[in-house]
């Protein structure tokens, strides 16, 4: 374990929370957890850290970590816990990750729209990126993308099956770690219907917005189409005073 040792020590601590053995829902302390995992205290606080930043557990002074019950009921299938905000590491449903069908790749002009929202000349090429998400077989999500191509300029088709962000970040040292997003609902389409295996009256739920590079340049628009049972988000707010 290298510099990824506290992610897998909050992706082990996870695993044991739903699997229920933590029954007072109460963690060990970072010494003996240090211990068990043969790592040093500071993975052991980082790790414990990210997961209170992301509301899986909280500290009570003077008593220890304990487990939030939320969590254990926690259905939602998206959940951003690190610095990379790519479907493909952040949605995931009883431990398991998405695979990826690409129903299209092409290269197009941009929209008035999309060079409004990308920060684009109206001959900046984009790459348009049609993707259809599921758990085993059971499809959730329809996800279109558009890049700009002056950002990334060899995209094919065995890195768009993979994750689009973990090749930019390992390839080309470039995260992404912003987004603006926008929830909302509305009626499905016959291309929702046939993909995501809905009836004509049923609702599907939309997300969409921009994506931005950590040095904040607009890297993707995405508009994402999910089946409406899939549509299940969590957040935790923490308030600081001032």
């Amino acid at each position: 374990m290298t510099q990824f040792v506290y992610k897998q020590i909050m992706d082990d601590l996870k695993s044991k929370i739903l699997a229920g053995q933590f029954p007072d829902m109460r963690l060990p302390d970072e010494r003996s957890l240090s211990e068990h995992y043969r790592v040093s205290r500071s993975s052991v606080k980082r790790a414990l850290a990210r997961m209170e930043h992301a509301g899986l557990i909280f500290k009570k002074q003077g008593s220890g970590t304990f487990i939030n019950p939320l969590y254990i009921k926690n259905e939602s299938i998206f959940n951003y816990e690190g610095s990379n905000l790519g479907v493909t590491d952040n949605f995931q449903m009883h431990g398991q990750k998405p695979k990826v069908k690409v129903i299209s790749f092409e290269v197009i002009l941009p929209t008035e729209e999309l060079q409004r929202d990308l920060f684009l000349g109206p001959h900046d090429f984009v790459y348009k990126i049609v993707r259809l998400r599921l758990f085993e077989e059971d499809p959730f999500m329809i996800e279109t993308g558009y890049i700009p191509i002056k950002i990334v300029q060899n995209l094919n088709l065995a890195i768009i099956e993979g994750s689009i962000f973990n090749y930019l970040e390992e390839a080309h040292n470039l995260a992404v770690t912003k987004s603006f997003l926008s929830v909302f609902a509305e009626p499905s389409e016959p291309a929702d219907q046939e993909l995501l295996h809905l009836k004509p009256h049923e609702p599907v739920g939309v997300m969409e917005g921009i994506f931005f590079l950590d040095n904040g340049t607009p890297f993707e628009f995405s508009h994402m189409r999910f089946h409406y049972q899939y549509m299940k988000f969590n957040s935790f707010v923490s308030v600081q005073e001032r």
